[in-house]
C-alpha cells in the first residue's frame, strides 16, 4: 500500500481558510468557535486595550481571528491568531494581509474545556511558540476560576496571577495599560 502525502499547506490555503485557524506544521488547524463568557472576556480586554492604544498613538489592539504569520518556529507553527492581541509593528503594506511578526502582546482566554492537564500543556506549548516567536507577554485568562496569569519573556514559566480586586498589567509589552480583573469578569 503506497501513501499519499498530503502537500504543505501555504499562507495562501490560510487566507482562504473560512474559519479561525493556525498554521502548525505545514497543516491548517482550524480552531474552534469560543462560547459566551469567554468572547466577553476577550472583547472587554479588546476594548480597554484598543483604548489605550488610542490614546497613547502607538501600536494598535486586535480583536479575535486576527493573523500573525512568523517564521516557521521549531514546533513548527507559522502562524498564531489570539483572542485578543496588541502589535506595535511594523505594520503590512497592504492592510488586508496579516501581520508578518508575533504580537507585541498575546491574549488567550480559555474556553470551557481548557481547564485539564492535556489542555494545559498545549497552551504551555504555545506560549513557548510566542515568545520564540518574539511576543514579550502572553495573557492566559481563565473565566471559570476568574484569574489572569501574567506571563513574560524574560520569566516564561513564573506567572504572576492577577484576582478580582487587583488590577492586571502587561509590561513591557505594553507600557503603562492596566486594567481591573473585576471588569473583565464582570
Amino acid at each position: 500500500m503506497s501513501q499519499v502525502e498530503q502537500a504543505r499547506a501555504t499562507l495562501e490555503d490560510l487566507y482562504r481558510e473560512p474559519c479561525k485557524a493556525e498554521s502548525i506544521g505545514g497543516r491548517i488547524v482550524q480552531l474552534m468557535p469560543t462560547g459566551r463568557k469567554p468572547n466577553r472576556v476577550a472583547s472587554r480586554i479588546f476594548r480597554s486595550l484598543d483604548d489605550h492604544a488610542e490614546n497613547i498613538g502607538t501600536g494598535e489592539a486586535y480583536t479575535d481571528n486576527m493573523g500573525f504569520v512568523v517564521t516557521a518556529l521549531e514546533s513548527g507553527r507559522e502562524s498564531f491568531s489570539p483572542d485578543t492581541s496588541y502589535h506595535r509593528g511594523p505594520f503590512p503594506p497592504n492592510p488586508m494581509r496579516f501581520i508578518t511578526g508575533a504580537p507585541t502582546f498575546a491574549v488567550e482566554v480559555r474556553s470551557e474545556n481548557d481547564n485539564t492537564e492535556s489542555a494545559a500543556s498545549e497552551m504551555a506549548d504555545k506560549r513557548a511558540d510566542y515568545f520564540a516567536a518574539g511576543t514579550e507577554v502572553v495573557w492566559d485568562v481563565d473565566p471559570v476560576n476568574e484569574c489572569v496569569y501574567v506571563y513574560r519573556a524574560s520569566a516564561p514559566t513564573q506567572p504572576t496571577t492577577y484576582r478580582r480586586g487587583q488590577e492586571a498589567e502587561a509590561e513591557p509589552a505594553v507600557p503603562g495599560w492596566r486594567m481591573a480583573v473585576d471588569q473583565i469578569f464582570g
